[in-house]
């Protein structure tokens, strides 16, 4: 083999090893050779030899000479001379890493898709302007909001802009995004739009595709091939592809000249990456805003906790719909108690019970030919079940946990005797012979259905009416505009092709408001939003008729369709029990003697409070392999500091995971900065 001889202008490379180890989140040096001197530039991948394996690295930057007092090794290859770590990403998750408590090879897991050769052999030369015809975007939907047409008007003349966008009810908000990206991609600046989910990837592309050609439009999601994945990165990498929209690891392309970011729907899980260090794509995008001075938009029917406290701190501003706007588009919205739109809940059957009102609305909308709408909490049978006689939930013998109807193989019309037995929702076991344990009965009854129950159950209630499903692992995107009945869960109502639904029935308010989560009552108003925009307005007789107490006052936000306000008053409570945005919060979850060491490693801010440990909540485990009988039930500790820079508990933490490593503390620990569920 043929002695290697170092390049002669900055011999040394400092590169960022991939290993996902906390104490190895740091640069080592390594030689540059002659030959590979030109290609060796910070931000490409290589291939280098570590502990005695070969392992995947990046270039930090060429030096000099090195601090390290060995020898040093060579870089064993390049794996490609894209340079797919630039300096704005590069910056970007190493702020990350410190506002997560993360380690930086793990973000970057997330944010650059792996290489594929064949996809850098692709046409990555032709300019964006000539991969299609474009057509002049129309922008008067903004001038339905107030301050609208000024902030569209501030971000095309290259200002810094800001805002919450508040979707008024049936606003085309897929029109509205894609005229103004196509307006600010015509102008020379970059835009990158993320999405929760596909459906709203392809309803936003389905939009821009009026204005722009095909080729102008990168979609960049975790679903496609490797192959196209990698080539849409490098195209947002060379400047090629300017407008950008995508799932949430779309939120790291590296757009060039990126002018305007945009985040849909900011409160859905969908995201938050499910691997740590579980990095949310709003703190990506506000974060790359703050750094590359790009305007920013984050857009939803309702709104987070989060985006109001960035709104009351002044970093954004409010678009909202002007009231006339409001009141000519919103449907007719009613409440009718939290017992009032019941249908025959108890195990026994019975006939169907539909509430006054609730049967009003559908049969009114089904006589005009329009489809209605009924929204279900669950998918399944009878998922949740109490006892008949005293309604304590019912739970289960081994691990108490809450007991469920699945269905057994059968269809929608199935009666409740032929669908299954009670089984645990937990560890999967069957209660045959089921007795209440704080009265003692055998009957069982639904508390909450789901949507095969319900589908079932509305199908009695209107029998000559088509009856479709959408939920669960049949999701539809879209429904005819004729009569039906449309039975789906949240996140799952497909639209009406050429129209809108005319009524909808909201039911089972209690099983989405009771749950046992700090978000519950943000995210059943966002499921409701959602549900009721895709109702026809109530000068054309759309109804939305909620099962709920009127009183609530989350219910009187809806009936208002205050938004605004039900943010402000959410964000309000969370100030008065220090739960976040209102305060910074980590959990951090792992075995008694791991999270020992931990809190005897970590130097945590002033002012910070430390809470637990405490049990994991029900359903949650550990990451990995732990073994409970033998290192003890897994707990929690919480930490949580006053607001204040956004780094400094996350590398309070960073730091002492790294000392934990260093000690070869094997046994897991998750670390979670702002969760965005706290049970």
């Amino acid at each position: 083999m043929p002695k290697k001889t170092p390049a002669t202008r900055k011999p040394v490379a400092r590169v960022l090893p991939l290993l996902g180890v906390a104490h190895l989140d740091r640069g080592f040096d390594y030689l540059v050779e002659e030959a590979d001197s030109e290609e060796v530039q910070p931000g490409i991948k290589v291939r280098i030899r570590f502990n005695g394996r070969l392992v995947d690295a990046i270039v930090l930057e060429r030096r000099h000479d090195s601090e390290f007092g060995g020898n040093l090794r060579f870089i064993e290859r390049i794996i490609s001379p894209f340079q797919v770590y630039p300096p704005q990403l590069a910056r970007l998750v190493d702020a990350l890493a410190d506002r997560y408590g993360g380690v930086r090879s793990d973000i970057i897991r997330s944010a650059i898709p792996p290489r594929h050769a064949k996809a850098e052999e692709s046409d990555l030369e032709t300019p964006w302007e000539e991969l299609g015809t474009t057509s002049e975007p129309d922008l008067s939907g903004w001038s339905a909001y107030q301050h609208g047409e000024a902030f569209v008007d501030s971000i095309l003349a290259g200002k810094l802009a800001r805002a919450a966008w508040q979707i008024a009810p049936g606003d085309d908000w897929a029109h509205a995004l894609a005229a103004l990206a196509a307006k600010v991609a015509l102008g020379g600046g970059g835009v990158l739009l993320v999405a929760p989910d596909q459906k709203s990837v392809d309803a936003v592309e389905a939009a821009l595709r009026r204005v722009l050609g095909a080729k102008q439009i990168t979609v960049l999601t975790n679903s496609m091939g490797p192959q196209a994945r990698y080539r849409r990165y490098l195209s947002a990498l060379v400047g090629q592809a300017r407008v950008v929209i995508g799932t949430r690891s779309a939120a790291f392309a590296p757009v060039k000249d990126l002018q305007l970011a945009v985040i849909l729907d900011d409160g859905n899980d969908n995201l938050v990456d499910n691997l740590k260090p579980y990095v949310h794509a709003r703190e990506v995008l506000t974060t790359r805003s703050a750094f590359e001075g790009c305007s920013m938009v984050l857009a939803n029917h309702s709104r987070t906790s989060e985006t109001q406290l960035l709104v009351e701190s002044g970093w954004a501003h409010d678009v909202v719909a002007k009231e006339q706007t409001i009141t000519a588009r919103c449907p007719a919205i009613e409440a009718v108690g939290s017992f009032g739109l019941s249908i025959a809940r108890d195990l026994q059957g019975g006939t169907t019970k539909v509430q006054a009102q609730a049967f009003q609305a559908a049969h009114q909308a089904l006589d005009r030919g329009e489809p209605v709408l009924v929204q279900v909490p669950r998918k399944g049978y009878a998922p949740i079940l109490a006892c008949g006689q005293c309604r304590a939930p019912a739970r289960c013998r081994h691990c108490n946990g809450p007991l469920g109807l699945p269905p057994k193989g059968a269809s929608a019309s199935a009666g409740p005797e032929e669908a299954g037995m009670p089984t645990c929702r937990w560890c999967g076991r069957i209660e045959a012979r089921h007795r209440c344990t704080e009265c003692g009965s055998p009957r069982l009854r639904a508390i909450v259905l789901g949507s095969e129950r319900t589908a079932e159950e509305m199908g009695r209630a209107f029998p000559n009416t088509r009856v479709v499903v959408s939920g669960g692992n049949k999701v539809l995107d879209a429904v005819d505009n004729a009569p039906a009945l449309v039975i789906a869960t949240p996140g799952a109502e497909p639209t009406v092709k050429d129209g809108a639904y005319g009524a909808a029935l909201l039911l089972d308010a209690g099983a989405l408001l009771n749950r046992q989560d700090l978000r519950a009552t943000e995210d059943t108003l966002a499921k409701w939003a959602q549900a009721a925009t895709l109702v026809q307005p109530h000068f054309k007789g759309g109804r939305v008729i909620l099962a709920a107490d009127e009183s609530l006052t989350v219910v009187q936000h809806f009936l208002r369709w205050d938004m605004v306000g039900a943010a402000a008053a959410e964000l309000a409570a969370r100030r008065e029990v220090r739960f976040p945005p209102a305060v910074h919060f980590a959990a951090i979850d792992g075995a008694d003697a791991s999270l020992d060491g931990f809190a005897e490693l970590v130097d945590l801010p002033d002012h910070a409070e430390v809470l637990g440990p405490v049990p994991l909540p029900p359903g949650q485990s550990l990451p990995g392999d732990y073994d409970s009988q033998r290192f003890g039930p897994p707990q929690r500790l919480v930490v949580r500091t006053p607001l204040g820079p956004r780094s400094q508990l996350g590398r309070a933490l960073r730091s002492a995971n790294a000392a934990r490593s260093a000690r070869k503390d094997d046994l897991p620990l998750r670390i979670v900065v702002d969760p965005i569920h706290v049970g």
